[in-house]
C-alpha cells in the first residue's frame, strides 16, 4: 500500500493532547478533510471507527481494539500493530496494518479490503460476509470460522480448525495448515482462482507472489442441512 505524503493538506491530530472522541467526531463530520495523520495513538481503542467518507487516515503507532471498525470508503493505514477486532464489520474501503493484528481481524466484514503485513492472531475473518483479507504472514486457530462469503489469503501458515463450519468463502493458503475445521476441505486451484488470487495479491502490494504456490480451501457443503450421518461434525 502506498503511504500518503505527510505534507501540505494533511490534518494532523495528536492523541497525546486531543481526546479520541474529538478525533472520531471530526472524522464523522460532513465537511471532513480528505487526508489525516494521527500521531501518538499509544494503543488507544476504537481509533478511526465508523468513517463513512472518501478520506485517508495514517496512524503513526500502535492501536488497541477495534481500530477502523465499521469502515466505509476510507483508507486507513496503521503504521504499527493493531489489537483485537481490527476493521470489525468493515463495509468498504481499505484498512492496512504494517505490523501484526490481534484476534478477530475483520470479523463479520461485509466488503472492502484488509491487509496485514505481519501475522494475524486467532479467528481472523470469523463470520466474514464479503470482505477480502490478505495476510502476508500467518493466521491463528479458527480463522474463517463460519465464513460466509469473501476471500482470505494467507501467505504464511494457518492454525488449527481453518474454515470451521465454512459456507461459501474462498480460502487461499501458501504455507502449512495445522488442521481443517468441520466441513472445510482442500479444493482444486483452477485458472479462475489463480486469476482471482493474482488480483488480490496485486491489490495488497504482493504482485510478485506466485498464485500457483497457494492451495485453495472451501466448504464440502455437508452441513447446509441436518443429516444424522454428519451429526458428529455439528
Amino acid at each position: 500500500m502506498p503511504v500518503a505524503d505527510p505534507g501540505v493538506g494533511v490534518e494532523t491530530v495528536d492523541l497525546a493532547t486531543t481526546p479520541l472522541r474529538e478525533l472520531n467526531a471530526r472524522l464523522h463530520a460532513t465537511d471532513v478533510a480528505p487526508r489525516w495523520r494521527v500521531v501518538h495513538p499509544q494503543g488507544a481503542h476504537a481509533v478511526a471507527v465508523g468513517i463513512d467518507a472518501d478520506v485517508e487516515v495514517d496512524i503513526d503507532g500502535h492501536v488497541g481494539y477495534y481500530c477502523a471498525g465499521m469502515n466505509q470508503r476510507a483508507t486507513v493505514r496503521v503504521h504499527g500493530n493493531a489489537g483485537v477486532g481490527l476493521a470489525e464489520n468493515i463495509m468498504s474501503g481499505t484498512v492496512c496494518v504494517d505490523g501484526y493484528a490481534g484476534q478477530s481481524c475483520a470479523a463479520t466484514g461485509r466488503g472492502g479490503l484488509v491487509i496485514v503485513q505481519g501475522d494475524a492472531s486467532a479467528r481472523c475473518g470469523i463470520s466474514m460476509k464479503g470482505v477480502d483479507i490478505v495476510v502476508r504472514g500467518s493466521v491463528g486457530h479458527m480463522s474463517a470460522f463460519m465464513a460466509q462469503t469473501g476471500r482470505l489469503v494467507v501467505c504464511g501458515d494457518a492454525g488449527e480448525a481453518l474454515g470451521d463450519s465454512i459456507y461459501e468463502a474462498r480460502l487461499y493458503v501458501r504455507g502449512a495448515v495445522a488442521s481443517l475445521g468441520a466441513d472445510c476441505i482442500e479444493k482444486e486451484l483452477r485458472e479462475e482462482h489463480r486469476a482471482e488470487l493474482a488480483a488480490l495479491l496485486a491489490q495488497a502490494g504482493l504482485a510478485d507472489a506466485d498464485p500457483g504456490g497457494f492451495r485453495r480451501y472451501g466448504s464440502a457443503r455437508r452441513l447446509y442441512t441436518f443429516d444424522v450421518d454428519n451429526a458428529g461434525e455439528y
